[in-house]
């Protein structure tokens, strides 16, 4: 029997609660790792940190810490999206894996997640992504889920990476205990079961016209059978991935294609998927982008309405428009902001016992569903509201919240410098905040990887928000001098 060296073993997180809107400073970040961001690890691919010898270290090591405590050899799944870097990195991981007695399950290229469900449904003790979701080919990353199907705990990634630095992993199998890779068959068909599952059952899709943008990604082919096989009339693009054009002017993060789509074939709905398809944009029949503040919003109400959203509660981060959370007060409800990164809403999420959450992006986080952003889930969520009230789309999002104007803006800085020390910013944020009163809000923060000040503002004069964003940039500019 395979057995694994003892290790202390690591408390779960305790994720906390971020400041309300009106805070212009972003929440404390988690503690600080070398490699592990916000959604992994990512990188371009074949150039450090994502190689092959990295891929390795961390097969052993999380097989290390996968085996804590259990007198069963591990059982690792991995699921990829299709890039063509994908499979040199799946070879490496399952190396570093077999070579301490774990069983890895290679399941192919299906969505993350999938990853994350069939994680839980499989048994597994852990499920390794090889994705870099919406980034283009170059690039690849890695992301971890636990047994539960959640994303690890900073605290455990933090561990894995020192594991990785160390001479702490014991011997290598020999003989017998070496591990050994499987093929899952049918990852895929499992997977799509299990969404189809979440749509109502007393519902179906015979009638309704639908254009999916699967970005030559990871959904290439279970988004199409989510929608065929529940009765829609599919028209299907950006489904023949060849390893270089995935999220290449397709998907969510390029979706006038898919606008067009849905005009030119006269659809009822279009649905854009990412890379990694756990992010989703929505487009209604008139070619108009449907953003997840606004699925948010429309799901929000309809749980509402039938007391089904967890203490009235939505969760989105501190770049959501402030007029989502505007509609949460006219619901009787309240919304809940955390920090930028889906995996903080869903810590927020766990915590507060709440069942809804997202970001502006199109994570959105159906915790009665699934453990993760999923973006066909949620598709079938908008769906279901749309065939029940046999409206249009384009009339649900507008009753559904009121956009406040906002405006983005990335500053390159020469440097970087705590805000609250950036005595020149800080009164220049402190005198537009009082001059947008309860009208807008300010939030100005830090890039997590780059010199970059993020400076978002929203007010009902976009002349004005465009003013006072130069103003705060210049005053940036004076402070780093």
């Amino acid at each position: 029997m395979h057995t694994t060296p003892k290790k202390k073993t690591v408390a779960p997180p305790k994720p906390s609660l971020a400041p309300t809107r009106t805070s212009r400073r972003p929440p404390p970040l988690k503690p600080v790792r070398k490699l592990f961001g916000t959604d992994g690890i990512r990188g371009v691919a074949n150039e450090k940190p994502m190689v092959p010898e990295l891929a390795l270290a961390l097969g052993r090591a999380v097989t290390f810490v996968a085996g804590q405590g259990k007198a069963h050899a591990p059982r690792i799944l991995i699921g990829t999206d299709p890039r063509l870097s994908g499979y040199r990195l799946e070879t490496a991981i399952a190396a570093g894996i077999c070579s301490m007695g774990g069983r890895v399950i290679l399941c192919g290229p299906i969505p993350t997640p999938a990853v994350a469900h069939l994680t839980t449904s499989m048994r597994a003790d852990l499920g390794i992504v090889i994705s870099a979701s919406h980034n283009p080919y170059m690039d690849n990353g890695i992301k971890l889920f636990g047994q539960d199907g959640f994303t690890l705990p900073d605290e455990v990634e933090a561990d894995i990476e020192r594991l990785m630095e160390s001479d702490t992993l014991g011997h290598r199998t020999t003989g017998p205990g070496i591990g050994r890779a499987e093929k899952f068959e049918d990852s895929r068909g499992r997977y799509v079961s299990f969404v189809k599952g979440t749509f109502p059952r007393e519902l179906t899709l015979e009638g309704v016209r639908i254009a999916v943008d699967a970005a030559h990604g990871a959904a290439y082919r279970v988004a199409p059978l989510v929608f065929q096989e529940l009765g829609a009339h599919l028209f299907a693009t950006g489904v023949k991935p060849n390893g270089v054009n995935i999220n290449k002017d397709v998907g969510a993060l390029h979706p006038d294609n898919l606008r067009a789509e849905v005009v030119k074939r006269t659809c009822d709905v279009g649905i854009a998927l990412d890379g990694d398809a756990d992010r989703l944009i929505v487009v209604d029949e008139k070619g108009q982008v449907v953003d997840g503040d606004v699925v948010m919003a429309l799901c929000s109400a309809a749980l509402i309405r039938e007391g089904k959203l967890a203490k009235k509660t939505l969760v989105a981060t501190v770049m959501s428009n402030l007029g989502l959370e505007r509609a949460m007060s006219g619901l009787g409800g309240r919304l809940v902001r955390t920090q930028v990164g889906d995996r903080y809403v869903v810590e927020a999420m766990r915590k507060g016992g709440y069942n809804l959450g997202g970001e502006q992006s199109g994570h959105l986080v159906f915790l009665d569903h699934a453990t993760t952003g999923d973006g066909l889930v949620a598709a079938l969520q908008v769906l279901a509201l749309m065939v029940r009230s046999g409206r249009p789309l384009s009339v649900l999002a507008t009753e559904a919240m009121e956009r406040v104007p906002q405006l983005l803006e990335n500053v390159s800085l020469p440097g970087r410098r705590p805000i609250e020390e950036m005595a020149l910013l800080s009164k220049g944020i402190a005198k537009v905040e009082r001059e947008l009163g309860d009208e807008g809000r300010v939030l100005v923060r830090w890039s997590g990887t780059e010199s970059k000040l993020r400076i978002m503002l929203e007010g009902p004069d976009e002349d004005v928000l465009r003013a006072r964003s130069k103003d705060l940039a210049e005053l940036a500019r004076k402070d780093l001098a």
